[in-house]
């Protein structure tokens, strides 16, 4: 069941009601009090907030039963979630303080003239002189926020400040969102172009299929720094991770393994791609309409692509159909799309990435008992796969080292990174990936994508921790 919690601030009239009978009617309702805050106090009347634990969400039932309760007024219904967001979550700072006359005319004019001038005559000194060298843009047109769909970019601004968030406190880069009022493929392209050169990396965010493939594409082949699109690159590079501990665990080989992937979508094509990359011989790509084969023709150009490729399989079929004897399943599609009769027919030693939000493909209880390692793109379970692993450290990598795009390898290398933070004596069915709050993560993960960087000729500088 979801779990959350809310404040109630309440108006008690000690004369109709104690604080007894408040805490009865909330436990019935379904809530558990958990901490008390006397607001006013008073002999015949007092303000009280109230933090309560609600299962699934039910706080209109004890909105409801207070109200009903003789001597209590309800005066407010707080959520913490949005408390933390009010006046939003982030905020740009100088490195240092104006004081005088004399700092004003070093940081502005006249003196930044002669700052802007040697950037007009070397265009490359905007890394060492601005704030590019540092920043990334996390870019969305709000129509595929993870779990909500197409909500547009206003209401996509809370999921951009989170992750701007998580870039600075995880790997020290100044990231700022970007939220753009368009659906058009090529004024969003055309958008982020013109406003490229304060930045030294794009994050596309949140941005529907199949316009993300092109945007991308197109963004990466005209601009001279990297371009990722984390919902389909950051979920696809934390998944090879926790696969190559899960084979470890189980004994098997990359190459030897058949592999099930549903949702052919933005993530489940880059994970297809990066499975390929990594060694896998035998996949099996399926969407609504059943499994991407070999030889056939597709409309969509991805999809066309992967039934080019020689490692996937032949042979059509439905998901339920084709799950018989596979090693892996990867799920980036909907909920109860299998059952544990479906897992049962897995190869033994069985590995199931159920990663639909907010409900997997399977759920726990019904997979566990049949299947080696388990994992699922949530938090209240072990093994979740989340790009937070990966996009910190990536960046941090890419623009230490001034990379001008992000390519395969280094993407394989950062999961490959993001797997080793596990160690031999760490590595069981519960723990295939590392905790997304390990110190080690970034600064493995930044390390093998600028080691990576270099020897593709991606980067255009060597950081001084490699001379």
């Amino acid at each position: 069941m979801a779990q959350t919690s809310m404040i109630f601030r309440l108006e008690l009239d000690h004369k109709k009601v104690s604080f007894g009978d408040v805490a009865a009617t909330i436990s019935r309702a379904g809530g558990d009090v958990t901490s008390i805050d006397v607001i006013r106090p008073g002999h015949d009347a007092s303000t009280r907030d109230i933090t309560v634990s609600l299962q699934d969400n039910n706080e209109t039932a004890v909105v409801e039963a207070l109200r009903r309760l003789d001597g209590i007024k309800v005066v407010n219904v707080s959520d913490p979630t949005f408390l933390v967001h009010l006046g939003g979550k982030i905020t740009v700072q100088p490195t240092m303080p104006i004081k005088n006359r004399d700092d004003l005319s070093k940081v502005y004019t006249p003196g930044v003239a002669k700052v802007c001038t040697a950037i007009a005559e070397d265009v490359s000194k905007a890394y060492s002189l601005t704030i590019k060298r540092n920043t990334v843009a996390v870019v969305t047109d709000g129509t595929a926020v993870l779990g909500l769909g197409d909500i547009g970019p206003h209401a996509a601004a809370p999921v951009m400040e989170g992750k701007a968030m998580l870039f600075k406190q995880l790997a020290g880069v100044d990231a700022f969102p970007i939220c753009l009022d368009t659906k058009d493929t090529e004024e969003i392209i055309r958008t982020i172009k013109a406003i490229s050169p304060i930045f030294g990396g794009i994050n596309l965010e949140d941005i529907g299929s199949p316009r993300c493939f092109e945007i991308e594409n197109r963004l990466a082949a005209e601009l001279d720094i990297p371009i990722f699109h984390d919902d389909q690159h950051g979920t696809a590079v934390v998944t090879i991770a926790g696969l190559i501990n899960a084979l470890k665990f189980v004994g098997k080989r990359m190459e030897n393994i058949r592999v099930v992937v549903n949702g052919i979508g933005a993530a489940g094509v880059s994970i297809c791609k990066m499975l390929l990359g990594a060694g896998v011989r035998h996949l099996v790509p399926i969407d609504r309409d059943g499994a991407i084969v070999r030889g056939g023709t597709y409309p969509h150009p991805m999809w066309q692509w992967l039934a080019d490729q020689p490692q996937v399989e032949a042979s059509a079929g439905t998901l339920k159909e084709l799950i018989a004897d596979a090693d892996v399943f990867i799920g980036v599609s909907r909920a109860r799309l299998l059952n544990a009769d479906d897992v049962k027919r897995m190869k033994p030693g069985a590995i199931v990435f159920a990663m639909a939000n907010p409900e997997p493909e399977i759920s726990p209880e019904e997979a566990l008992p049949h299947v080696a390692v388990f994992a699922t793109g949530r938090s209240d379970y072990p093994n979740q796969i989340n790009n937070v692993l990966v996009f910190p450290g990536l960046f941090r990598g890419a623009l230490d080292c001034r990379a001008r795009h992000i390519n395969e390898p280094m993407k394989l290398a950062a999961a490959r990174a993001i797997a080793s933070v596990v160690t031999a004596d760490e590595l069981n069915e519960s723990y295939i990936i590392p905790s997304i709050f390990n110190e080690k993560v970034v600064a493995s993960v930044r390390k093998a994508v600028i080691e990576a960087a270099i020897l593709t000729n991606s980067a255009r500088r060597t950081p001084k921790d490699f001379r």
